[in-house]
């Protein structure tokens, strides 16, 4: 995505931009504003239209009596209409005319479309965020308690984590788009969030082993350091600890992992990939995620992401409803969800590899 602007639509005068992101360079032709205007008249019943021909998205908003677009310019032809829907940019539109008139709007638009511009990656490309970004592991901490009110989810983050000026909206749109929450009004609760997926990592073994071309005492030791590992791992212990999280979310051991997917590397290339932090490479060799000899580094346990159904919310939903903590639609909505998906299922043990 090249640029967003916010367009406000004056009886009088026509289109006037007021806000852009970047903030650098000039803004398009008034030509170009009334030609979305048209868009939008031909095509009432639709809030997002798009101007293929010079590769521009928006969505019409109606926001104290007056009429905004919400105007995504891309550099080439984009699919984002086909992953993006219209109800999440009525949000993230909703969103930024609240805030137009204060000093948050600066941040918002910054971080309107960096949201926007991620949405378009491959799903489950930054599930990573979900444990680098305090405020995003937060919100799953607080929902893995089962539904929650938006209200109740912004006085929980405020009162209870010092986050006093969160943007709740967007921070939602990424659980959204990993398909983690669910969205509903519920009776007497207006917007409440539930958790329909929960996200954990792991160990694994690589798919990529030496072969059996490799020198058979080097492929001996390898495999005999292999089975010791796996046949003793414990998995909640090293989540527990945040070991191996801690890991996955330097940028520079990632990017050493992704590599050491697809073949084994040398020493020197490694390390550069580490930007030469040797010790780091040590520390790698010595938590058993990398295997090396005689030069060449292989991927000894790969660190993969975990999608799974919460089914431990049960239980919870049970407890927090008998102490009235939540309504019996809440109750009953929440473990509908998670029963349905349990219905659809061959097995308890409902999970997905990312």
């Amino acid at each position: 995505m090249e640029r967003l602007i916010i367009v406000h639509w004056n009886k009088s005068t026509g289109p006037i931009p007021i806000i852009q992101y970047p903030p650098e360079g000039a803004y398009p032709s008034k030509d170009i504003f009334l030609k979305i205007w048209a868009q939008h008249e031909l095509n009432k019943e639709d809030a997002l239209i798009e101007l293929e021909d010079r590769n521009i998205i928006s969505v019409i908003q109606e926001y104290e009596g007056e009429i905004y677009f919400l105007c995504l310019f891309f550099m080439s032809k984009s699919k984002i209409s086909e992953i993006l829907s219209s109800d999440i940019l009525a949000i993230i539109t909703k969103n930024l005319l609240e805030l137009i008139n204060t000093n948050k709007i600066t941040r918002t638009i910054s971080e309107a479309f960096n949201t926007i511009k991620n949405y378009s990656k491959i799903e489950g490309e930054d599930l990573i965020n979900f444990f680098q970004e305090k405020i995003k592991y937060t919100i799953l901490q607080i929902l893995r308690n089962g539904v929650i009110s938006k209200a109740e989810l912004a006085e929980t983050l405020r009162q209870d984590y010092g986050f006093s000026t969160v943007n709740i909206d967007l921070l939602l749109i990424s659980f959204i788009r990993e398909k983690l929450i669910l969205k509903k009004t519920i009776s007497g609760s207006k917007e409440c969030y539930f958790l329909i997926k929960d996200l954990s990592y792991t160990r694994l073994p690589p798919k990529k082993l030496p072969d059996e071309g490799t020198e058979e005492k080097l492929l001996k030791k390898f495999k005999k350091e292999f089975v010791k590992l796996f046949s003793n791992y414990n998995c909640s212990q090293e989540i527990e600890n945040k070991e191996i999280i801690n890991f996955l979310i330097d940028k520079d051991v990632f990017n050493l992992i992704k590599a050491l997917r697809k073949k084994e590397l040398t020493v020197n290339e490694s390390i550069n990939i580490l930007s030469n932090k040797e010790e780091l490479f040590e520390e790698l060799l010595e938590k058993k995620l990398i295997f090396e000899a005689k030069g060449v580094v292989y991927l000894f346990s790969d660190i993969r992401f975990l999608k799974f159904t919460p089914y431990y919310i049960i239980k919870l939903l049970l407890e927090r409803y008998q102490k009235q903590e939540i309504s019996l639609d809440q109750y009953l909505f929440h473990l509908k969800l998670l029963i349905n998906q349990l219905k659809s299922q061959p097995s308890i043990l409902d999970y997905n590899v990312i």
